[in-house]
């Protein structure tokens, strides 16, 4: 006798086809996916969907003999098919042949468990419990919304600037800094290009580097101006909750350009750093959030940013105005071990995206400088490419090679200041978190910002070799370390 665990009914079967798939969308992918319009949408998408197909089956059951005689099978299927592609999307986000090959096999197996529906239930609302329960201790022990780390020790954010240039970032995502690539493990002949930016009246910062080692903990620090040593993590937390809002929302650089009476845009590629639909601070974006699917892992659109800044300079030609601009090469060696070719083969890749970023940039350089000459210009990277480790996740490690950690970190910076007037204290521009502060100081014509610059000190989480913990591994002398940070 097959005793039925779970009644079968159409809710019963909706809900257990997408309740352990939307707790692990969460539970996995939780910085991407934290906003009320977010969650409204998985909601519909993972258990109105599923029931109401469910609801539709039945009552077309009592209008169709087909589907009254397969009525069982159907709900397995809607069950099943289900469930797969909401697992497999959650896990690698909106791969639709992925998806398509493991429905197609799970339409086979749903024929051979059609007897056995009440247990797959039983299944399904069991591992919902248990990433609940996994879900739940995410929330409560990892997350802290607290903002005090933004807290800035003097009154920069409310700086009134006496020189008014249109103010330029752009960011070439892990473009290592000139002193790195003329060594080994880069090895790369960069002098043209140096020779381009140097024609192009820029200055060239060498040992520059970031404080932290990825777009969103190096971006989240450079527009708060502050440090926020990974917010004290967990072992089994992801990316630190909540740094990315601190890039895209109102963070207190981006009001203070406000404050200031210039318009902020912020111009993306991809939506990467607005994924998780943050209250923008800029008062615009080069991507809409009607444009964005919910369904968006960050690299699913590509806007044209050359063609993007000719439009918002000409909008904007009568005003004063500060672009951040990031462009997603060249990038970094494969981030996991099963995506790498090798440490060889990942430096060949590397270096062909580079040289990719050197045509992107002379562009928008070329546009910028012909359009505006007297603009202050900043080229500043987020990171290294770190090219001579196999891949990313190796950060993870112990790693006390200084050619290593200093890969990881080296970074790009040079700047061209308007008239070629370089202020006395550009020496102290020396990592990410204190180039707005430095800049501030420029544009108001204040050294007294200068008193409260944070240290230059490099961070990593390291889990593996060692203690779990963040670790300084470069100090605020450019010296490579190894000393874990107590919270």
């Amino acid at each position: 006798m097959n005793k039925e665990f779970i009644k079968i009914n159409p809710i019963t079967v909706g809900l257990a086809t997408g309740l352990y798939p939307f707790l692990y969308n969460y539970y996995s992918n939780f910085t991407l996916v934290d906003s009320l319009s977010q969650l409204l949408f998985f909601i519909v998408f993972f258990l109105v969907v599923p029931v109401a197909i469910n609801f539709i089956l039945k009552a077309s059951s009592k209008k169709s003999n087909f589907i009254s005689k397969n009525y069982t099978l159907l709900l397995t299927l809607s069950n099943l098919v289900g469930f797969a592609a909401f697992i497999t999307f959650s896990m690698v986000g909106a791969k639709k042949k992925l998806i398509l090959f493991v429905v197609i096999i799970t339409i086979g197996l749903a024929f051979l468990l059609k007897k056995h529906l009440s247990k797959i239930l039983l299944i399904e609302y069991l591992l919902a419990i248990i990433v609940g329960v996994q879900l739940t201790y995410y929330v409560t022990n990892t997350i802290n919304f607290s903002s005090e780390w933004k807290h800035l020790p003097d009154a920069i954010s409310e700086v009134s600037f006496k020189k008014k240039p249109n103010v330029y970032i752009i960011q070439p995502d892990g473009y290592a800094n000139p002193s790195a690539l003329k060594k080994e493990p880069y090895s790369i002949d960069n002098s043209v290009f140096e020779r381009f930016l140097i024609e192009n009246d820029f200055k060239i910062y060498h040992n520059f580097r970031s404080n932290y080692s990825n777009t969103i903990t190096s971006n989240s620090s450079l527009f708060a101006m502050k440090h926020h040593f990974y917010k004290n993590p967990k072992p089994s937390s992801g990316e630190p909750y909540g740094l990315r809002k601190s890039i895209a929302s109102n963070n207190a650089v981006v009001s203070t350009f406000n404050n200031n009476k210039y318009k902020t845009s912020l111009i993306i590629e991809s939506p990467y750093v607005i994924v998780n639909r943050p209250t923008l601070g800029y008062d615009y974006c080069s991507i809409s959030y009607k444009e964005l699917s919910f369904l968006s892992r960050g690299f699913d659109m590509a806007v044209n940013s050359l063609n993007e800044m000719e439009k918002v300079m000409e909008a904007n030609k009568n005003q004063s105005n500060f672009y951040f601009i990031e462009k997603i090469i060249p990038g970094h060696i494969a981030v996991t071990k099963n995506q790498s070719k090798g440490k060889e083969e990942e430096r060949k890749i590397y270096i062909e995206d580079f040289e990719k970023a050197n045509l992107w940039l002379r562009e928008m350089i070329t546009l910028i400088t012909k359009n505006d000459p007297s603009a202050l210009v900043v080229i500043i990277a987020d990171h290294g490419g770190y090219v001579g480790l196999n891949y990313t996740g190796e950060r993870y490690k112990k790693i006390t090679d200084p050619k290593l950690i200093n890969s990881i970190f080296t970074s790009m910076l040079a700047i061209k200041w308007p008239n070629n007037e370089t202020p006395s204290f550009d020496n102290e521009l020396k990592t990410n978190v204190n180039l707005f502060r430095i800049l501030f100081s420029y544009l108001s014509e204040n050294e007294a910002y200068l008193d409260h610059l944070e240290k230059d000190e490099s961070f990593l989480i390291v889990g593996e070799d060692a203690p779990f913990g963040v670790y300084k591994v470069i100090d605020e002398n450019g010296k490579v370390d190894f000393k874990k940070i107590a919270f």
